[in-house]
């Protein structure tokens, strides 16, 4: 028999050992419901040789191999940081941007050679789409279209702050954001999804490590001012038509309900996660879970 610490333990390693990925204990801290029991906790999981340790890490698997993997990819991260962060000043100052935070791999210390820098951007009332439309325009024309260091892939408007998909997936994303513009309003968005908690009751607010506020340009004052009108109105809905219109034809092989959870879009968010990252890690989870528990342990 498992207490609630223990479970929450080993369901937190059983999710970020589907991306090989062992964690330390300060990490493992942010996931369990009684941190101050958790170094006890962790001993009687290794007595019971339900988790690996390899300093300082603890995993279930392949420990010597995940652990190189893991260091070599937090090196590269830390070197990949100031690029996102540059990335990050640039949305910063578009017009209608309020906030900006790092998401994905990167949020997690980890970035390889496949990885993208992802950007999770709060934007203001009834301009998310074109300012959604703007930033893509300048990843084309200046970029020449790499999302390498520019991919912002999930928009929502401050009206809008609460994430509807309530699984460990959606959870561990907002857990791990890294906010770089707008502190406050990151705050904001956090207590707005209050209900990760139910995953990890101990998740904290990031720090203000990466935050990299300034005055804002008086050309993306003028601008919002200019576009704040019935014309700003008229841009935005007709980006949102545009970009409805061309998804819906190059990604005809999703029914109407994959649509939504791949490409949710509506007036007040913007989801492009066309791989479907989110449904095949829950499916993945799921089985480890229940791989796990033929062993006879229960931890659901």
């Amino acid at each position: 028999m498992l207490d609630n610490n223990a479970k929450s333990i080993l369901k937190t390693l059983l999710y970020y050992d589907i991306f090989n990925y062992p964690l330390t204990l300060d990490e493992i801290a942010n996931y369990v419901s009684d941190e101050s029991i958790l170094a006890k906790s962790i001993e009687e999981l290794k007595i019971q040789n339900l988790l690996l340790y390899n300093s300082p890490y603890y995993g279930l698997n392949n420990m010597e191999e995940n652990v190189k993997r893991r260091t070599i990819a937090n090196e590269f991260a830390a070197a990949i940081m100031p690029k996102a962060i540059k990335s990050a000043k640039v949305m910063a100052k578009f017009p209608f941007v309020q906030g900006v935070c790092i998401s994905g791999s990167l949020s997690k210390k980890y970035f390889d050679e496949k990885s993208d820098v992802d950007f999770f951007i709060i934007t203001k009332p009834n301009r998310l789409w074109l300012c959604r439309t703007l930033l893509m325009l300048y990843k084309k024309v200046f970029l020449f279209n790499s999302r390498k260091y520019f991919c912002a892939n999930y928009f929502v408007s401050e009206e809008n702050l609460e994430i509807p998909d309530k699984n460990i997936f959606t959870a561990v994303e907002i857990a791990t954001l890294l906010p770089v513009h707008n502190y406050e309003l990151y705050k904001q968005f956090f207590n707005a999804n209050n209900w990760i908690r139910e995953y990890f009751p101990n998740s904290k607010e990031y720090s203000t490590e990466y935050i990299i506020d300034g005055n804002t340009l008086k050309s993306k004052k003028f601008t919002e001012y200019l576009l704040g009108s019935y014309l700003g109105e008229l841009l935005d809905k007709l980006a949102f038509r545009v970009t409805i219109f061309y998804w819906k034809r190059k990604f005809k092989n999703f029914n109407e309900q994959e649509f939504d959870l791949h490409l949710r879009s509506r007036k007040n968010v913007s989801k492009h996660h066309p791989q479907g990252m989110q449904k095949k890690v829950i499916d993945l989870y799921s089985n480890k879970i229940a791989d796990f528990e033929k062993k006879g342990i229960v931890i659901s």
